[in-house]
């Protein structure tokens, strides 16, 4: 069976816009507000998803925080002294196994390179103003669509153990000043100040970066909510339990997705599906720099007054934490091993035990629900956002841990790339071939 929804052609230079048929892959936060923007201009909009529900891949239950200002590149020269421990301690916060695999290889290269401190400033100072421009697109579409999703503007807080690590962070501040960002220094006490909760590990803690205009939610109830949306007020199809298994190609475009049932025509395409993404552009010829980090959570109820009211990272351990209404989301720990979860049971219990040593009474541990996901970062941890040698073929993936944040900035720029449009940000400083 084919599915036809095949309304009209793309833009070209010169000719007025027309109605299109959008294919969407992916019906995670990235795709889904990728979905919403795109119907918003009129297009009609399928979005096709693997798995059997929407936000089941790295969505489900990250560190729900919304990091608009602190948008510190996971590849900076700060992360070089670390690389013997990762490679040594099966128990860092940022774990790294070689494998005989050749994309991560590529991909780690490619990490260093970007580790450079001219790359990764430049680099931090590219994702504030995405950011700044997220946060006024998920504010917009979060008043216009009235969703809830435990939504606080409640701040956050970075907490260093390491005297130097915080000095290197002081000068990012003063970095980040210039681009826009209000952020302040505080010592300890201030710390313990801004976060009382913070007292059990006050010991251990040197100064924190403090953060007022951060905010938190639930990212799986963001994405239930949206796609209610999307169906019932823009009609949008969304199919979920329904893999991409290749594609039919038309000289320089594409013209369908292949499914089980048949397939999906329309006029432009849209990678969206985290680390699928690499296989399904590689079906066409595409090779993308993305590489899965696995990360773990857990979510326990809140214990009143014993829970950080402020969103929370411990830098030293990687952990984030955020209050999502009556409970705790804890989130945390990065490794570049692939999709293997073989370590889950030894690392979650290593996540806890990191938990209970800054924040002992702040959440029922013993109850809490755990989860491991992959998230689809690229080296310089910038997403890809913009055009293919396709002519109809567009790319929104690859945000890293960053996708929950940057999600409604990247839907923004997406649809105005697709429809060339001068762009809010500079947009190629996203796209595929800055790491070619």
């Amino acid at each position: 069976m084919a599915v036809h929804a095949h309304f009209g052609r793309l833009r070209f230079p010169g000719e007025g816009w027309l109605r299109m048929q959008v294919c969407v892959v992916g019906a995670g936060i990235v795709g889904l507000t990728g979905a919403y923007f795109l119907a918003r201009e009129g297009h009609d909009v399928t979005v096709l998803e693997s798995g059997e529900d929407v936000a089941r891949g790295a969505s489900f239950a990250n560190g729900a925080q919304l990091s608009y200002s602190y948008v510190a590149p996971l590849a900076d020269p700060s992360v070089l002294p670390h690389l013997p421990a990762w490679l040594l301690s099966s128990d860092s916060a940022l774990r790294y196994v070689p494998r005989p695999d050749l994309r991560q290889w590529r991909w780690c290269m490619a990490f260093l390179r970007a580790c450079r401190t001219a790359t990764s400033n430049r680099t931090a100072l590219e994702l504030l103003q995405l950011g700044a421009l997220s946060r006024a697109a998920l504010h917009e579409l979060v008043e216009r669509e009235s969703i809830d999703f435990s939504h606080v503007r409640n701040g956050k807080l970075v907490v260093y153990r390491d005297a130097h690590e915080f000095g290197l962070a002081r000068k990012k501040v003063e970095l980040l000043a210039e681009g826009g960002a209000s952020q302040s220094a505080l010592d300890r006490n201030g710390c313990i100040e801004v976060e009382p909760s913070l007292e059990f590990a006050g010991a251990t803690i040197v100064g924190g970066i403090h953060t007022p205009s951060e905010e938190a939610g639930d990212c799986l109830q963001f994405c239930r909510a949206l796609a209610n949306v999307l169906r019932d007020r823009y009609r949008v199809r969304i199919l979920t339990g329904t893999p991409v298994l290749g594609w039919v190609r038309q000289g320089g475009q594409v013209a369908a997705a292949r499914i089980a049932e048949g397939e999906v025509r329309a006029d432009a395409f849209v990678l969206s599906a985290g680390t699928s993404s690499v296989d399904l552009a590689e079906g066409l010829g595409l090779r993308l720099p993305i590489y899965p980090l696995t990360g773990y959570s857990l979510t326990a109820a809140a214990v009143p007054d014993r829970a950080p009211g402020i969103n929370v990272t411990d830098l030293h351990r990687k952990v984030v934490y955020a209050r999502l209404g009556e409970q705790l989301r804890v989130a945390g720990m990065v490794e570049i091993t692939g999709a293997d979860e073989t370590q889950r049971d030894t690392r979650l219990a290593t996540l806890i035990r990191h938990v209970k040593e800054i924040f002992p009474l702040a959440a029922d541990y013993e109850r809490a629900q755990t989860w491991c996901g992959h998230r689809p970062a690229t080296p310089d941890s910038k997403p890809l956002v913009g055009a293919t040698k396709y002519s109809n073929v567009w790319l929104n993936t690859g945000h890293g841990a960053l996708g929950f944040t940057l999600a409604c900035g990247t839907a923004r720029l997406l649809t105005e790339v697709l429809h060339g449009r001068q762009t809010s940000v500079d947009a190629g400083a996203y796209s595929l071939s800055r790491l070619s």
